[in-house]
């Protein structure tokens, strides 16, 4: 598929326009592409031992080369990847579906208003592939808050899997954002394009390091509240064992059943000494009580 950028608007055109003209805009998949080369080895952007995971732009003598993966931001959708050759006149992309397509098709009904040339659409195309990135951070963020009211509840399952499975992503996003830095700031230099995209990507990779900071300081949250149980299950532990051992000292000192010993053969013993045991175990709990320790 071809097009072609004309004063202020993006039109579809053929392949003798894309050639001859300027400002043109290709956009091929991988088959078709390797057929222009001419090559014998399929040109991949998806074989498994070479899967494309990070976002590179090459800057070459004549033209600028960049091969892109973009990370899914939505569960329903899924990451794709594309190539990208940026010559003096004209764009050719290479993609394995049809997402590039698709993104200029959107920003194509959004042209007609004034003055349009390429820098004005690489602006356009990276600045969309960021376009509902803050919706998705802001999303993490509700989550990372939501993990954080459920701890304070004293909610704590699976929260380890949870947290584990965003700090991952906020990672992979800010691996990304990184990459699409550098990326803008070849093409400001290079092209004299993009810089609100490198403005805005610098943006983002701030709020992911935010939302990072933000994850451990709930995960910090989670320690404390673990700690806090822990030394309330210890107390308890302790008050019981506190509470039993002079009931222990008792049960002991009557076991030894000498002859001689005090009220071993009185027929009120038994009674009194568990008397006895009663009154220690609410002395202790009322003691207990008085100093707060339950």
């Amino acid at each position: 598929m071809y097009y072609q950028i004309c004063k202020d608007k993006i039109i579809q055109t053929d392949r003798k326009s894309f050639e001859e003209g300027s400002n043109g805009i290709g956009i091929f998949d991988e088959e078709e592409w390797s057929m222009e080369l001419e090559l014998k080895e399929e040109f991949s952007l998806g074989r498994k031992d070479e899967r494309i995971l990070y976002c590179k732009l090459e800057t070459h003598a004549s033209y600028l080369f960049g091969m892109f993966h973009i990370p899914v931001k939505k569960k329903e959708r899924r990451s794709f990847n594309f190539a990208v050759y940026i010559l003096e006149d004209r764009l050719i992309f290479i993609e394995e579906d049809t997402k590039v397509r698709e993104m200029i098709q959107k920003i194509q009904g959004r042209t007609g208003g004034g003055s349009y040339d390429m820098g004005e659409f690489l602006a356009d195309f990276f600045m969309a592939l960021i376009e509902e990135d803050i919706l998705y951070l802001a999303s993490l963020e509700r989550e990372i808050a939501d993990m954080e009211e459920t701890v304070l509840q004293g909610e704590t399952e699976h929260f380890h899997y949870r947290m584990l499975g965003i700090k991952k992503e906020i990672s992979r996003l800010y691996c990304y954002y990184c990459q699409m830095t550098d990326v803008g700031e070849v093409l400001a230099g290079r092209k004299n394009a993009c810089a609100g995209f490198s403005e805005r990507v610098d943006r983002m990779k701030q709020e992911a390091q935010s939302l990072r900071e933000y994850a451990m300081q709930v995960q910090d949250v989670y320690q404390s509240e673990i700690s806090i149980h822990q030394n309330n299950i210890m107390k308890f532990l302790t008050v019981v064992t506190t509470i039993f051992l002079p009931l222990t000292l008792i049960a002991g000192w009557y076991g030894m059943n000498f002859y001689n010993m005090p009220e071993l053969s009185w027929q009120y013993g038994y009674p009194v000494i568990s008397g006895v045991s009663l009154c220690v175990i609410a002395i202790c709990l009322w003691f207990f009580k008085k100093k707060k320790f339950f």
